[in-house]
Order: structure tokens, then C-alpha cells, then sequence
């Protein structure tokens, strides 16, 4: 999947307001395009108890609606907003950095006003709607990890005069796109890129391949990551008041300076310091090369 920190035009297309949004236009999305959701989420919200984290199974009824198919935003927001502010606009595609931050501190997520094709059911480069809404907002429902992602959108505002965007584009990846968390009954999946797939669903953590290492900030954000496959690395949280917290109480300004000064961690390297919760075989990994 794209990384949501990948260059696009500047100017918004035609049709976009300034803010990259437009109008959902929920009826004009098709039987097929319908189906096509309805046959994704039955498939994921039957694998993924036992799997996903009480946050997300919690959150997970604020999509059920009372049409079946693609969301309807007006309804969806209305259950959204209630539960801690958030709403969700409609966005053509993959938005420019400051745009998103702004969005995200004012707790708007963009979602991409369409949807996967049958051909491309278990990957495709660009979030979809099924990526964005079904795999962000069932967390977003969560009143911690919703002041997260306000405190990440804030926190990227200010990056920009830090020349920081790297850095924390990968914190964003290894948390909110493929974050696991430790629960009392084992490891358990947040991160939208693992929930929305059937297949990395299952990865993330029953394969013996990729590293589980303990979360630590610094490091995160040093960590190279790929968009192109399962991950080789998962970084592990304690729970969500970890994550807002380190977050929240964390001056950035020196980190990025400090970090600047190192060289970039290569995918799946192991440190001295890292609280290995897995020491992966890399073999998926090796087979693919």
C-alpha cells in the first residue's frame, strides 16, 4: 500500500475544494461498488476477533448502519461525532502533507471516494474506502487513540519547518497503518493496513517471518519500512495510553535533530536495545527477493 506521505500535485483537481475535499456523493456509487464493500466487510469482521484490538471490535458498531454497502457519511459522522468529534470527508485521492496534517488535528480524516476492483480484493497501491473507513475509523471511536491522531496531526503541522516529514511518516506507518498492541489474552492488531487485509490479517502475527520488537519512539522513527509487501517489522505498544502520552509528553524539535545525525534503520535489522518480543526468520521476506 502507498504511503499516505507521497508526493502529489499541489493545487487540488477540478471539483476539490481548497482543502482537497469533496462531496461523498453516496448515491452515485453503484450496486457492484456496494457489493464489493459488503463482501469485504463480512469477510474481515468475521476473522477478526480474537485478532484485532478491543478498541477496534469495540469500534467496529459504528459502522453498522442501517444501509447496507459503502457508509453513507451523513449517517456515519452522526454516530462518529457523538462518540469523540470526528467526522469523515471525502477526498479524491492521497492529499498534500499539510493538508492531511490539518485534517487530522482537526479531527477530519480524508478518505478516498472509491473502492477496490475484484481484481485488486487483497492489494492495491492507492487506500480505497474500504482501506480508509472500515481500517481507520473503528479506532477513531476510541476516545484515546482519537486524541492520538489529533496530537499526530498537530504534531506534523509543526514538523514541516523541521524538515522532519521522513521521520514521522514513519511513525504513522508503524502505528496507525500497522501498529499491534500487547492485550491480556496475546498480541492484537490496530493498525488500518492489518485490518483492512485478509491476508496480513493473518501475517502480522502468526508467522514466524517478520520481527515484533517493544515500541520506542526514537527508534520507530528511524526504521525504514516497505509499501510494496507484508512488513518485516511490527513494533509492539503496551496499550493506547502509552502511544498518546510518549506522543503528547515528547519534545519533538530535539528528536528529529538527534535522529537527523544517525543513519536510517535498515528493514528488519535487529539493535542491542531492542525489547524483542519476536525475533523473526525473515523467510518471506528472503523468498520474495
Amino acid at each position: 500500500m502507498e504511503s499516505r506521505f507521497t508526493h502529489v500535485h499541489d493545487t487540488p483537481p477540478p471539483g476539490a475544494a481548497a482543502d482537497w475535499t469533496i462531496s461523498q456523493n453516496w448515491d452515485a456509487f453503484t450496486a457492484g461498488e456496494h457489493a464489493m464493500w459488503d463482501r469485504l466487510f463480512a469477510r474481515q469482521s468475521d476473522m477478526l476477533p480474537g485478532r484485532a484490538a478491543d478498541a477496534f471490535l469495540r469500534g467496529i458498531d459504528v459502522l453498522r448502519l442501517e444501509k447496507p454497502g459503502i457508509p453513507d457519511y451523513r449517517e456515519l459522522n452522526a454516530r462518529l461525532m457523538a462518540a469523540t468529534g470526528w467526522q469523515v470527508i471525502a477526498v479524491p485521492g492521497l492529499v498534500p502533507d499539510d493538508v492531511f496534517f490539518d485534517h487530522l488535528a482537526n479531527r477530519r480524516f480524508p478518505a478516498g471516494n472509491f473502492i477496490r476492483t475484484p481484481e485488486q480484493l487483497d492489494y492495491l497501491e492507492e487506500p480505497d474506502v474500504f482501506h480508509d473507513v472500515f481500517g481507520h475509523v473503528p479506532m477513531l471511536a476510541d476516545p484515546v487513540f482519537a486524541d492520538y491522531m489529533v496530537a499526530y496531526g498537530m504534531g506534523g503541522l509543526r514538523s514541516l519547518k523541521f524538515d522532519a516529514l521522513k521521520q514521522l511518516a514513519r511513525l504513522y506507518w508503524y502505528t496507525v497503518e500497522f501498529g499491534l498492541i500487547r492485550e491480556a489474552e496475546g498480541l492484537r492488531i490496530y493498525g488500518a493496513g492489518i485490518v483492512s487485509s485478509y491476508a496480513e490479517s493473518v501475517f502480522a502475527l502468526d508467522s514466524d517471518s517478520p520481527n515484533r520488537i517493544g515500541f520506542d519512539l526514537a527508534r520507530v522513527m528511524r526504521t525504514d519500512y516497505r509499501i510494496d509487501d507484508f512488513q518485516q517489522n511490527y513494533f509492539v505498544i503496551d496499550s493506547l495510553d502509552q502511544l498518546l502520552s510518549t506522543t503528547v509528553n515528547t519534545d519533538f524539535a530535539p528528536l528529529y535533530a538527534a535522529n537527523a545525525a544517525l543513519s536510517s534503520i535498515p528493514i528488519a535489522d535487529i539493535l542491542p536495545g531492542d525489547a524483542v518480543i519476536t525475533r523473526g526468520t525473515q523467510d518471506y521476506a528472503a523468498a520474495k527477493a
